[in-house]
């Protein structure tokens, strides 16, 4: 190891330096994760699957690392830790292209005020002329991503609801919530799901302040 490196797993160790300096903020942060991850409708083994989906999407390689292991302890295999790894990827690339439909209404100069609208995914079909090939080489992937395998369809779909939090996508939140009621999943479950997204996105922003940490020492 040199100091040209920015992540290193031993940095994750000062952390504790938190607690010194923001004391009641860091103990209030780490309360919340613990329960956002803590057995409850939804089981701790599938939170650590749905939190290493949440952490390929946050690119926090410290979340990445700590979950995986977590989950691993909670004897997760590899398969299915790669099925959470492909339901991420399937969201995210989700993500960009439904932005797609506002990324049409901006080219066509669209004097609407409203950027979100389900009428919107009407336009889809014209992202799929515009290069078909690639288009339905994605659906294929998504359905892939998507099917039930290790992991159920009930949880790939809280996975997909947790990770559509985090990209930020309407449309996707839209509708695998959907999906999600259509499986009888509850919105106390659902609820769930989100709160352990939540915890990933704050989580990743904390775990990036040991590079504050030494960039300010640097």
């Amino acid at each position: 190891m040199t100091n040209d490196s920015l992540y290193v797993k031993s940095n994750a160790s000062r952390l504790v330096e938190l607690g010194k300096l923001a004391p009641d903020t860091f103990k209030a942060f780490v309360a919340f994760d613990q329960l956002a991850l803590a057995e409850g409708l939804i089981p701790k083994r599938t939170k650590e699957l749905i939190a290493i989906a949440v952490a390929h999407v946050t690119g926090c390689p410290y979340c990445i690392e700590a979950h995986v292991t977590a989950a691993k302890k909670l004897e997760a295999s590899k398969e299915e830790m790669l099925e959470a790894v492909m339901v991420a990827t399937a969201l995210k690339a989700g993500s960009a292209l439904a932005h797609g439909l506002n990324g049409l209404n901006a080219f066509d100069g669209a004097e609407d005020d409203e950027l979100y609208k389900r009428s919107n995914m009407a336009r889809f079909k014209e992202l799929g002329g515009a290069n078909p090939d690639a288009f339905k080489a994605f659906n294929k992937f998504d359905m892939e991503a998507m099917k039930p395998g290790l992991i159920s369809q009930t949880d790939k779909e809280l996975m997909a609801i947790a990770v559509a939090h985090v990209t930020g996508c309407a449309y996707c939140i839209e509708a695998h919530t959907k999906k999600a009621k259509q499986l009888d999943i509850s919105l106390e479950e659902i609820t769930e799901a989100i709160f352990v997204a939540t915890a990933l996105k704050a989580g990743s922003a904390l775990a990036h302040s040991v590079n504050a940490l030494n960039a300010y020492e640097g």
